[in-house]
């Protein structure tokens, strides 16, 4: 019996660079597996999950990559693959110790000290359960840094990545604002985090025009082992370069 096909499934950007990286993931992932992999979007731009899922003849499993299960996951996705019982959704890719990881390194990367003010800056939604994942990334990087990691949103929901900002700064002005960008590529809010008036700001968790790190190559395959197979193993390296035919 053939393994299912793996769909990797994003939300969708007009930004170039967004699209690239995202493209990039999906490549890094296709190498990674010995099973089809394609690429779907919810929004924005095709081809659409929906499509996509329906042109495959066989089992398929959805994984979105989308760092929070909110309603593109919960209504678009799955109402994408309700006709289809030969589909699956995975879980989204949040919250994650290699997300968490990534993010520590992102904020190493521009120079981020332990006396600075950090803003997990997510995408917003309006899905409690999309919120509830995104305090848990935040408690996740809040432990690994050993110290306080507040949260600010693009959209959706308050605070606004703005006004968290201004707030910090009125409250304690001799200290940096630092926004943990919890966006997985460039895009509209991975800009507005840079017009938000932060000292520093981090990259998208696919940096432009770099290879995916292995680590969410890594998380991808796992996602789609855990939806295959309820019973695999998870954690850190338990997915990557382990996908086959079923024995």
């Amino acid at each position: 019996m053939k393994d299912p096909a793996l769909v990797a499934c994003s939300h969708g950007t007009a930004d170039t660079d967004g699209t690239a990286a995202v493209s990039g993931l999906v490549t890094a992932v296709a190498a990674a597996v010995e099973v089809p992999v394609s690429e779907a979007y919810v929004d924005v731009h095709g081809p659409y999950v929906a499509d996509v899922v329906t042109g495959h003849r066989g089992d398929v499993v959805v994984v979105p990559l989308l760092l929070a299960a909110g309603f593109h996951v919960h209504v678009d996705i799955a109402e994408a693959v309700a006709a289809w019982p030969q589909a699956r959704v995975s879980d989204a890719l949040g919250p994650d110790p290699r997300l968490t990881s990534l993010l520590v390194d992102r904020l190493a990367a521009v120079g981020a000290g332990p006396d600075d003010l950090v803003l997990l800056a997510a995408a917003g939604s309006s899905d409690d359960r999309a919120a509830s994942s995104v305090r848990a990334a935040a408690r996740e990087l809040a432990a690994a840094r050993g110290g306080r990691v507040r949260i600010a949103y693009g959209a959706s929901r308050v605070p606004r990545v703005t006004e968290a900002v201004a707030r910090l700064r009125e409250r304690e002005p001799d200290r940096r604002v630092v926004l943990a960008s919890y966006l997985l590529a460039a895009g509209f809010f991975q800009r507005r985090l840079h017009q938000a008036g932060a000292d520093l700001v981090t990259a998208p968790l696919l940096e432009t025009g770099l290879p995916p790190d292995p680590r969410l190559v890594d998380l991808v395959v796992e996602r789609y082992r855990q939806a295959r197979d309820p019973a695999a193993p998870a954690g850190p390296g338990a997915g990557r370069r382990s996908v086959g035919p079923a024995a």
